[in-house]
């Protein structure tokens, strides 16, 4: 008559236990519902499952070369957009452990939030979004990567709390708090390690930042990510957010960012060669929709061609997009 639980089931009974009253368990008929029906595994969880797909799939790899906010830096000490997947994974696991929420499905939606990042950041974004039909939000394509293209077009068949916190990291407001979280971690994250890239660069100077932010926040990139994570686990659990006087100092030294970094010209200098890069390539395939792969030539049946090579390119590190366009557009010495 004794009773044998799986690991599995001890978890969510544990989770039952010990997580907030407002956090999305493991036992969330809605949110761990996958659009294909699975058999659950006797040791993970539905979320963890998520974050483990993620974690092994291709298009999380190709991260490692994708630029964050510098275009192909040389020196190892810049992030990618991999090391920015890694350090929001961090910091929003910390605020979803101090909220008692799901770490498990906060981590995998973390992890997941940038897969469908193009080359070249956010200027390569704005590329495909000017010249494809269909437009280009890099958080609608990383949900398209895990629904379609992943796994030559079968998709990870991630749970829908996992894909509408993906969908909802940039502009919209996810469904679950652990999705929220996400998304005020994704904006600690980058504009703190920002700040250190550019001080790295020589673009920016510790001494420029505005001081009424440096006094509420903290003089380093430590003490600032510690205060804004204190000021979400504190602010309360109903609203996801900083406190007020955390949010206006935060908002101010995004603002600064956007002013002095993200529209520098030293930061972007590469970008017209990057824009540049990507339009040529969208044409050729465009007009030579044959020779693209296998997966795409399917989509182009299901779709267009504008769809499939959207797809295509957007998927490039921006190293496969330089030797790529080198191999097409540069002429070879002979030997």
């Amino acid at each position: 008559g004794e009773i044998f639980m799986t690991v599995r089931e001890q978890t969510e009974i544990t989770e039952t236990a010990i997580l907030s009253e407002y956090a999305c368990t493991s036992l969330d008929e809605a949110g761990t519902k996958r659009e294909r029906f699975e058999e659950k595994c006797p040791y993970r969880t539905e979320f963890q499952r998520d974050r483990d797909r993620i974690l092994h799939c291709n298009s999380f790899r190709r991260l490692k070369r994708k630029t964050q906010v510098f275009l192909s830096p040389v020196g190892d000490h810049y992030r990618t957009r991999l090391t920015h997947t890694l350090e929001v994974s961090q910091i929003a696991r910390t605020i979803a452990r101090g909220m008692r929420l799901n770490e498990d499905l906060t981590e995998a939606i973390a992890l997941g939030h940038d897969l469908g990042h193009s080359p070249f950041g956010h200027c390569g974004e704005k590329v495909l979004n000017d010249i494809c039909p269909h437009g280009f939000k890099h958080y609608l394509q990383s949900v398209r990567v895990a629904e379609v293209l992943e796994k030559d077009g079968k998709g990870l068949n991630l749970t829908h709390a996992v894909i509408d916190g993906i969908k909802c990291h940039t502009n919209m407001v996810a469904e679950t708090r652990e999705g929220r979280v996400v998304r005020l971690a994704d904006t600690i994250a980058y504009i703190n390690h920002d700040i250190e890239d550019s001080i790295r660069a020589g673009i920016l100077s510790p001494d420029l930042l505005p001081r009424d932010c440096v006094r509420v926040l903290g003089d380093t990139k430590t003490k600032r990510i510690t205060t804004l994570i204190a000021s979400v686990i504190e602010h309360g659990l109903y609203e996801i957010d900083f406190a007020p006087d955390i949010r206006k100092a935060h908002d101010e030294l995004r603002e600064f960012m956007f002013e002095k970094v993200y529209t520098n010209p030293a930061a972007k200098a590469e970008e017209g060669k990057a824009e540049l890069l990507v339009k040529k390539l969208y044409a050729y395939y465009i007009e030579h929709s044959n020779k693209l792969p296998e997966l795409y030539h399917r989509i182009m049946q299901q779709s267009d061609a504008d769809r499939a090579v959207c797809d295509y390119i957007s998927g490039m590190s921006d190293e496969y997009a330089v030797d790529l366009y080198t191999e097409l557009f540069v002429p070879k010495f002979w030997k």
